[in-house]
Formats: structure tokens, sequence, C-alpha cells
């Protein structure tokens, strides 16, 4: 599209604000739980994500990889953590015990991927995503995230039964997105994000009592290691180590999945950088007590329903949610943002992965032997995404986190079918019978 005006540039920064707000509010709530902290430590915890969030985003945009792609505390890491914290009593530790290992773990991954990074580990794991394995990424994502946004739709989020007129409100603003998306002119369709916020915003607040917003004093942004002192517990600490490195997967298959809507190839040292930055966010994340970061794939979704992929909006919206978490009022404002609201605009936006996932597949035929290539992988993931975490407690917690995490297994089992059978020669083998 043309370059944005002044006015234009302003609302698509907010648009990006309410995106990062909405994927990132959760993650500190439930991590607080996880380790039990008190409620003001909590409320501290959610300003550090915001300040470090707008921070790490503008960070990438500006000298690490140079695209808009929102760098956000880690769905991987965010699993790997409340999963292990929840196994930490049959493993026989103490809570605090876990934190402080898993928080040095955190550091020293994000030493060691910040070397990688370094010496050009971005080009080796780009020979790795053909576009199968793009397609496998991105149709689980979406499986994924659609399900979590579809219970928040459905009301589920407070309870075990569907909310039916919370459930009603959420599709018809869905419905009234999608329409401004397809129908709308210019701007219009642009900013259907932002409109569909705004007016459901508006709409629920008639309709429901709106969320009570946390006013908990906070305490300051700087704490050290609050979830636990510093300890060295080598189980947990190379576990962490082993989530990082899988967690390089989510920058090489963001970028890789940007690069067609930007019309533009991500050099060797944009990957260097990137990779650089994105160690450097684990160390502070280890530090501060924050879930570590990695760049969100969903920002691809998020591209192709406002087909807006300039840096300028991005970079604004990231200075805006770090103004946010200094100033604790505007956070309390936001925190009035119904949940369903939310997951019923992101349901739209993250439709359109589904899309990038049939892209990537254009001009590849399937037989009966070549379907394993994508059906293997996809299934298997999508089946491992549907067995409660509790399941996997018989298995050892070094690498738990990794297989009872279907996204992650779906790719991996993706990349080594890739590399393993050379899928072209059994197609025309299957042709010609």
């Amino acid at each position: 599209m043309k370059k944005l005006l002044i006015p234009a540039t302003l609302f698509a920064g907010l648009q990006w604000l309410f995106f990062m707000f909405a994927n990132t509010v959760v993650i500190p709530l439930t991590i607080g739980q996880a380790f039990h902290l008190p409620a003001t430590e909590v409320s501290v915890a959610l300003q550090r994500s915001f300040v470090y969030t707008g921070a790490a985003c503008v960070l990438q945009a500006w000298v690490g990889h140079k695209h808009p792609l929102m760098e956000g505390q880690s769905g991987l890491w965010w699993g790997s953590i409340l999963s292990v914290c929840a196994s930490a009593a049959t493993a026989g530790m103490n809570v605090n015990d876990l934190g402080g290992s898993l928080a040095v773990g955190i550091v020293v991954s994000g030493v060691l991927i910040a070397v990688l990074g370094a010496i050009g580990i971005g080009r080796a794991l780009n020979r790795l995503f053909t576009p199968v394995v793009m397609s496998v990424v991105l149709f689980l994502l979406a499986s994924q995230l659609i399900t979590i946004f579809l219970k928040g739709m459905l009301g589920l989020t407070a309870g075990q039964s569907i909310d039916i007129p919370v459930a009603l409100l959420s599709f018809a603003l869905a419905i009234f997105v999608v329409l401004l998306n397809i129908k709308g002119a210019g701007l219009l369709s642009n900013f259907s994000i932002l409109i569909g916020i705004c007016a459901g915003w508006l709409v629920y607040s008639l309709f429901f009592p709106l969320p009570k917003p946390d006013i908990t004093a906070s305490t300051g942004l700087i704490a050290f290691f609050p979830w636990g002192k510093p300890g060295w517990n080598v189980g947990v600490v190379l576990m962490a180590v082993l989530t990082g490195l899988v967690n390089t997967t989510n920058t090489v298959a963001a970028i890789r999945g940007a690069e067609p809507l930007l019309q533009k190839e991500t050099t060797d040292w944009a990957y260097r950088r990137s990779f650089i930055l994105t160690g450097i966010n684990s160390v502070v994340s280890g530090i501060f007590g924050l879930v570590p970061y990695a760049p969100y794939i969903s920002s691809i979704g998020f591209l192709q329903t406002t087909r807006i992929f300039e840096r300028a909006p991005f970079i604004l919206g990231g200075l805006l949610f770090a103004v946010m978490g200094l100033v604790p009022s505007l956070g309390t404002l936001f925190s009035t943002l119904p949940v369903s609201v939310g997951d019923a605009v992101l349901f739209v936006a993250y439709l359109q992965l589904f899309g990038g996932a049939l892209g990537n597949l254009k001009g590849i035929t399937f037989t009966s032997k070549t379907i394993y290539r994508i059906a293997v992988p996809v299934l298997t993931g999508l089946g491992i995404m549907n067995i409660s975490p509790r399941m996997f407690d018989t298995v050892p917690m070094l690498i738990r986190p990794l297989v009872s995490n279907g996204l992650v297994m779906g790719i991996l089992i993706a990349v080594i079918l890739e590399h393993l059978v050379v899928w072209e020669r059994k197609g025309k083998v299957a042709l010609q019978e």
C-alpha cells in the first residue's frame, strides 16, 4: 500500500498496541499464579512485561531483523514454565527453588542463543524450513491459537459452560470484522482490527459489566530474580537450555513467513542481529522474572489482515506499549478490555494463518505415498495438542516440555521427514505406478 499519512500511522500504531496488549496480558498473570507470587508482585510483573515487550519490539524493528514482527513472550517458553511448575510437587521441589534454577537456566540459554546467533545459526536453521515445514508451522499454530480464542469467545475462561450472551456478541463481532476486512474500502479494511476492538468494547460495556481493573499499588518495576533465589538444579537448567534452543525455530519461522508479505529477503546479518537480541532478551527475562522472548509467528496473520507492512506504526505501537507499562493508570484502563472482545478480533486475524499454510503448498502435488510428508507432522501435532498436559507426568522432566508440545513436535517431525526422505522421487514413482 501507499506510504501512510501521519493520522493513519497513529491509528495503525494504536492497532499494534491493542495486538501487543491482547497477546501479553494473560502471561504474567498465569506465571504469577504458578510461582505463588503476591498480588503486588504480579501487578509489577505485568508492568515490566509491557515495558520490556514494547522495548523488545522497537529494538528488533530498529536494529534486529527490521521487520514489523511482534517480539513477545514465547508461547513455547510459557507452556514449558507452567508445565514444570505444575510438576514441581511431584518431583519433590519447592517452587521457589525451581524458580531460581529456572531463571539461571533461562540466562544460560540466552547467552548460548546470542553466541550461536552471532556465529550464524540462523543460516543453518533457514535451510531446514522448507515450504512444507513452513506450512506445518502455520497449520499447527493456527489450530492452537484458534482453539484458545474460541474458548474466550464462548466465555469459557470464567467457567466450564458456554456463556450464550457473550458468545453471541463475540461471533457477531467476528462477523463484523470479517465483513469490514472483505467489504471495507481502503483504510476501513486496513483498520478492521482497531475498529472491531473499539466497537466490541463499547457494545460489551452497554450490555455486560466490565472487568474490575487491578488497582494494586506497585512497589517499583525493578526486582531481581522474583521467582526465587538463583540455584543450580542440573535437570531444570538443561531443560531450560533445550527449550531455548527449540525456541529459536520461532525466529526463523516468523521471518520466513513474513518475507512474501514484505517482499523483502532477510540477510544473514539480519538473522544474526535478531538472534543476538533474542538472546539478550532471554538474559533480561531470567534476571527480572519474565517469560523469554521470540518473534511471534502470529504477527503474520495480523499483517495479512491489516495489510499495513510499514515499520513506523509498529515502532510507534511498541513505544506506546512501553509507556503503558510506565504509566499504571493506562494499564488499568486497558485491563478493562473484555477477554471475549479481544479473542473475537484475534480469531479473525489469525484465520489468515490458514491461508499462509495453503499458500506454501502451491505447486506441490501429493500422492498416496507423499501425503505422509504433510499428514504425519500436522496430525501428530494436533493429536498431542488434544492430550491433557497431565498425561505426560510419567515422561522425564528434561524432555517433558518438548514432547508435550504439539506445535514443536509437529515442526521437528516435519523437519526430519523433509531432510531424510527424497519426496520428489517418491512422487515420481507413485505417478508412474
